[in-house]
C-alpha cells in the first residue's frame, strides 16, 4: 500500500542549492529481514499504511519516496571530537533520504545509519551493527518515554551482512536504520562553512534554517545571534531531558549536536543508575570530558563554537548576549524538569529549583537508584502508599529523607499527573546495561526478538503513565556566566 493521505513530502533541502551535500548510492544488501517498525512515528507522517514491501523497498533498498529527494545526500559538515577540530567528517555512513511534514506540520528528516559509503566515509565501510541498531532503538524509546525531545528510530531491518568490528564480538550482524529527526543540521554544517569563509552560503543556510524549523523568527533584523538563541534554548531544553533521565550521552562533539536542539546520534549511551557525576558512557572518554555531570558544560562549550561560526555573518555583542542565556535558561528548566518527573505542580521557577537540589542532595547522600527514587515520589503527597510498598521503604523512613519528604508531601500533585495508570502498581520500567544485554543475547543467539518487543512496549506503557508531566529542564552550571565568544 502507498502512504496515507497524511504523508506530506517537502524535500525543503533542494531550495539550498549545492555547496552542503553529494549525491550518493545506498548499498545494495544481501538480505532485507524487516526487525523493527514504528508504526506509532509513521503514522504521524503518514507512512504507517505501508506494506511490509513496501516499508522495505523505501527504508532498506532506499527508493524515494513519492514527491520526494529523487536520490539520497551525503551532508557535509565538520566538527570538533572530544575539542579538536577535525575537517574531514561528513556524513559518512548514512544520509538524507527524505523529508516530510508532520501532523502538525512540522518539517521532519528521514536519515539513515548503516546504508553504505559516502564520499565522507574515511575508510569505514559504512555500514551499522545490528546491535547497534537495537541499542538505537532502547535509546529513543526511553528517552521519549521519559520526555526528552529526541529523534525516533522509524525502521531497522537486518541486511545479512558480517561485520568485523573492534568493539564488539565479531564477525557481527549489520543493519540499516532509518531515524526520523526534526533538522539534520548540526553545529558543525555551520563550522565547516566557516572554516572555508563560504560566507555567503553561511547566511543562506542560517536563514534557511530558520525559515523551516523555526518560521517565526523568519524576519529576524539579526537572523544568526536569533539562530543561536534558539539553538541555546533547544540544547538547554534537551540536556535537561538527559540530567533529569539520568541519560549519559557518551560523545557530545559539534557534529552531534542539532540546531534544533534535538537529542539524536546515540552510539556509546548509558543510563547513570544513581546520582553519580562523574560516570562516564564510552570507554574510550578517558578523562570524563562527557561524563553525566559535566553534560550541560559540554554542550555549553559546543555552544561557543558555534556561535564562533557564525560571527563572519552576526553581530559579536548580539551572539555573546544569546549565549549569556544559557545558565539560567539551564538553572530554570532544570528545577521543571525535576518536578515534572516527580508529577507535582511548579511552585513558582525558584521555589522549583530549591525542591530540585534537595532531590539531587538526597541521591547523592544515599547512592539510591533514581527511576525508582522517582516512581516512588510521583504524585507528591498521592505517592505514599506507594512508597510505603516500595524496596526503598526504610530510606524513606530514615531521618535523611525527613526534609524532602515535608516538601513532596506538601506539593500538589501535578493536574496531568496520570495517578491511576497501572503501571503504578507495577513499579519503574529501567534501561540499565545489564537490561540491555539481557535484551540482545536472545537476539544474538537464538535470532529471538521477544524480550526486545516486550520491553518496548513496557517502555510506551510507562511513558504513556507518565505523559503530560514529562522532564524538560538541566541540572544547573557554574562558573560559564563571564564566558565570551571568542575572536
Amino acid at each position: 500500500m502507498p502512504p496515507s493521505d497524511a504523508y506530506r513530502p517537502d524535500p525543503a533541502w533542494l531550495r539550498l542549492g549545492d555547496g552542503l551535500h553529494d549525491a550518493v548510492t545506498p548499498a545494495h544488501f544481501p538480505q532485507h529481514l524487516l526487525r523493527f517498525r514504528n508504526d506509532r512515528a509513521a503514522a504521524d507522517v503518514g507512512l504507517d499504511t505501508l506494506s511490509d514491501p513496501a516499508w522495505i523497498d523505501h527504508f532498506a533498498r532506499f527508493t524515494p519516496l513519492p514527491g520526494n529527494l529523487p536520490e539520497p545526500l551525503a551532508l557535509r559538515y565538520h566538527g570538533h571530537q572530544f575539542r579538536h577540530y577535525n575537517p574531514n567528517l561528513g556524513d559518512g555512513r548514512g544520509f538524507l533520504y527524505a523529508q516530510v511534514r508532520d501532523r502538525h506540520g512540522v518539517l521532519l528528516d528521514l536519515g539513515t545509519k548503516g546504508s553504505g559509503t559516502t564520499p565522507w566515509s574515511r575508510g569505514g565501510d559504512g555500514r551499522l551493527t545490528l546491535k547497534g541498531a537495537v541499542r538505537e532503538i532502547l535509546a529513543t524509546e526511553y528517552l521519549e518515554a521519559l520526555g526528552v525531545d529526541t529523534s525516533r528510530t522509524l525502521s531497522v531491518v537486518e541486511t545479512g551482512e558480517s561485520l568485523e568490528r573492534h568493539d564488539e564480538p565479531s564477525p557481527t550482524r549489520a543493519a540499516v536504520l532509518v531515524r526520523l529527526q526534526r533538522s539534520h543540521v548540526r553545529f558543525g554544517t555551520f563550522q565547516r562553512l566557516a572554516f572555508h569563509r563560504e560566507h555567503a552560503l553561511l547566511e543562506r543556510l542560517v536563514g534557511f534554517t530558520l525559515q523551516t524549523w523555526f518560521p517565526d523568527d523568519a524576519d529576524a533584523s539579526d537572523p544568526a545571534s536569533t539562530l543561536l538563541d534558539r539553538a541555546v534554548s533547544g540544547m538547554a531544553r534537551t540536556v535537561g531531558g538527559w540530567m533529569a533521565a539520568g541519560f549519559v550521552h557518551g560523545v557530545l562533539n559539534t557534529d552531534n549536536m542539532c540546531i534544533t536542539g534535538q537529542s539524536f546520534d546515540y552510539g556509546p549511551w548509558r543510563w547513570a543508575m544513581t546520582y553519580d557525576p562523574g560516570f562516564t558512557a564510552a570507554y574510550f572518554d578517558d578523562t570524563g570530558l562527557y561524563a553525566f555531570g559535566r553534560q550541560p558544560e559540554a554542550v555549553h562549550w559546543n555552544l561557543v563554537r558555534l556561535a564562533e561560526a557564525l560571527l563572519p555573518v552576526g553581530d559579536r555583542e548580539a551572539l555573546t548576549a544569546a549565549l549569556h542565556t544559557y545558565v539560567p535558561r539551564v538553572r530554570r528548566a532544570w528545577g521543571d524538569a525535576v518536578r515534572r518527573r516527580l508529577g507535582i505542580a511548579s511552585a513558582g521557577a525558584e521555589e522549583d529549583e530549591r525542591r530540585a537540589t534537595a532531590l539531587v542532595s538526597f541521591l547523592g547522600d544515599t547512592g539510591l537508584p533514581m527511576e525508582q527514587v522517582y516512581f516512588d515520589l510521583y504524585g507528591g503527597p498521592a505517592s505514599r502508599d506507594r512508597r510505603a510498598r516500595s524496596p526503598l521503604a526504610t530510606s524513606y523512613a530514615a531521618p535523611a529523607f525527613d526534609g524532602l519528604g515535608s516538601w513532596i508531601d506538601a506539593a500538589q500533585p501535578d493536574p496531568q499527573a496520570h495517578l491511576d495508570h497501572a503501571v503504578f502498581d507495577e513499579g519503574p520500567v529501567t534501561m540499565a546495561i545489564e537490561t540491555v544485554e539481557a535484551l540482545w543475547d536472545p537476539i544474538a543467539v537464538h535470532d529471538d526478538w521477544s524480550a526486545l518487543h516486550t520491553h518496548v512496549a513496557a517502555v510506551r506503557r510507562y511513558g504513556e503513565a507518565l505523559a503530560g508531566t514529562l522532564c524538560n529542564g538541566p541540572l544547573p552550571v557554574h562558573g560559564l556566566e563571564d564566558v565570551p565568544v571568542p575572536g
